[in-house]
């Protein structure tokens, strides 16, 4: 079975030879395991430049540009320039398949006004390059749902998806797929378990988002893309559907999403 991890931070330092191992090591890893793609999210300005110059170093590594929510106070004020200049080049480089991480955090100090202009300007720059998005919410699926009806763009994905039936169905409805991860593999996680059950299976993309959103039993432990064909399992299992049926499905599912050919 092949295996796209549809969000992974695989730039980050756990993937980092401080660690004692290279990051081709990192990667030979979950290629052992099947999975022969991931599409590592962009989250800050000095970020930006590094990706397409890593993704080009392994093959089946994808970047996105975007702005995390997280990192906005730390970005100078003339971010959304450098955005759209960087999705102007890269626009034409088939490595860069989505406008992302973008979205709202309603844990953060960062006002919820400053963090949904940076939204807007990032909508429209995915409407612009005709790019999906990555999307990130932590407690905000419905204000984001609100923009996203606002300013609809060409698909994406509501990473690590944690919500009620009636979200996913909503996000779906505007051509938002949901990051399946390491929630799912947790019993306590009835609300979204059951949501990701009664779900379309064409609605679902699987991720990681690793070395964070550990999976049960590894916690306290860096998640790693190596992991994916547990999440896989989990899912599944959730499903009562046979695995490898599943895994075609959404190999079909991402290829669909991120412009790939074939599955």
């Amino acid at each position: 079975m092949q295996l796209t991890d549809s969000h992974c931070h695989f730039d980050f330092a756990a993937f980092s030879s401080d660690l004692g191992i290279e990051r081709a090591q990192h990667w030979r890893r979950a290629q052992a395991v099947g999975v022969h793609r991931l599409v590592i999210p962009g989250v800050d300005p000095v970020q930006w430049p590094q990706l397409s110059r890593l993704c080009g170093e392994h093959q089946g590594l994808y970047y996105a540009l975007g702005l995390h929510p997280w990192w906005l106070e730390e970005a100078a004020t003339d971010w959304p320039q450098q955005l759209a200049l960087a999705l102007a080049h890269a626009v034409a480089d088939p490595l860069c398949v989505a406008v992302g991480e973008i979205g709202l955090d309603k844990h953060l100090s960062v006002s919820q006004t400053q963090q949904e202009e940076a939204l807007i300007v990032q909508l429209k720059l995915a409407q612009q390059f005709k790019l999906p998005v990555i999307l990130h919410s932590q407690g905000t699926h419905d204000r984001l749902l609100k923009w996203l009806r606002l300013y609809p763009v060409t698909g994406g994905v509501v990473h690590g998806f944690s919500g009620s039936l009636q979200q996913a169905e909503a996000f779906w409805q505007l051509g938002i797929h949901l990051g399946v991860g390491g929630t799912i593999t947790y019993a306590r996680a009835n609300k979204t378990r059951s949501a990701i059950a009664a779900m379309p299976v064409e609605a679902l993309v699987l991720e990681t988002d690793a070395p964070d959103m550990p999976l049960c039993g590894f916690q306290g432990q860096p998640n790693h893309p190596q992991l994916l064909p547990l999440v896989l399992s989990a899912l599944a299992e959730l499903r009562q559907v046979d695995k490898a049926e599943l895994a075609i499905q959404l190999e079909q599912n991402v290829a669909r999403l991120f412009g790939w050919s074939g599955g």
